[in-house]
């Protein structure tokens, strides 16, 4: 089971459970300590937690949202730079052949790496793992011959073999979720509490426990959200790496 989901579920439980001690605690409190002034403090203060977690909860979802949305950019420009750079050392020519042939591997390497489908792969890509160094490398080895053309293309291929290598690393670090625990805990505590306040005020009959349990499982599909929205690479709506797919298949294969 993946991590968002098993959060999702220990959230739900703790939701849940907010609205069984709030039943509880309901059925044993007198009538004078759930007094009409009691009831207008319990509704002000649970008034003041949900604003408060609702801008938490707003903050969180704008916040995963636009990593989201920039790292499904920065996929569209990788593959666009590694097309770009492909025809750059297609049209060099031959003497390419090689610098070609390590950027394929450095791709399906990349790919393996930021979308880790496979665990089984790891052990075959070892040999990968200084393959951006050695497609590099091959690049710089180019000699134009003080051929213009030639020493233009080598030039913008160094450049995007460095920004591709700059690229695929801030996409590795990034594929690690950056929602703080505490700052969770923080507004699961919220949620409980408010919860909690709910079932207090809440008539005990079916139809308002049916709505609470809307509420909690609709607040449990928001943290849900959140988390998958964080781990962009993974999960139920992760990025897509059919662009990056689709450059590799028409990148030049290895000399054998």
């Amino acid at each position: 089971m993946s991590g968002p989901a098993l959060t999702t579920i220990t959230v739900t439980s703790c939701l849940l459970g907010a609205l069984l001690l709030g039943s509880l605690l309901r059925r044993r409190l007198s009538p004078q300590q759930l007094s009409g002034d009691t009831k207008e403090i319990l509704k002000l203060t649970t008034g003041l937690v949900a604003t408060m977690t609702a801008l938490v909860l707003g903050l969180l979802v704008s916040s995963a949202k636009d990593s989201y949305d920039a790292n499904r950019t920065q996929v569209i420009q990788m593959a666009a730079k590694i097309t770009l750079l492909d025809r750059l050392l297609g049209i060099y020519g031959p003497e390419a052949a090689e610098a070609r042939g390590l950027m394929r591997a450095t791709v399906e390497d990349s790919i393996a790496r930021i979308w880790p489908a496979d665990g089984d792969k790891e052990a075959e890509l070892a040999a990968n793992v200084q393959a951006g160094n050695s497609a590099y490398g091959a690049v710089l080895r180019l000699d134009p011959h003080d051929d213009a053309t030639r020493t233009a293309l080598k030039a913008q291929a160094s450049t995007l073999v460095q920004e591709l290598g700059a690229m695929r690393t801030l996409l590795e670090a990034q594929s690690v979720t950056s929602i703080s625990t505490p700052l969770l805990a923080v507004v699961v505590c919220w949620l409980s509490l408010i919860f909690l306040s709910f079932t207090l005020l809440a008539p005990a009959n079916a139809t308002a426990t049916a709505a609470l349990m809307v509420s909690v499982f609709s607040c449990a599909a928001a943290l849900l959200l959140i988390l998958e929205l964080d781990r962009p690479f993974t999960g139920l709506i992760k990025i897509s790496s059919d662009p990056v797919q689709h450059a590799c298949s028409q990148l030049a294969k290895p000399a054998q």
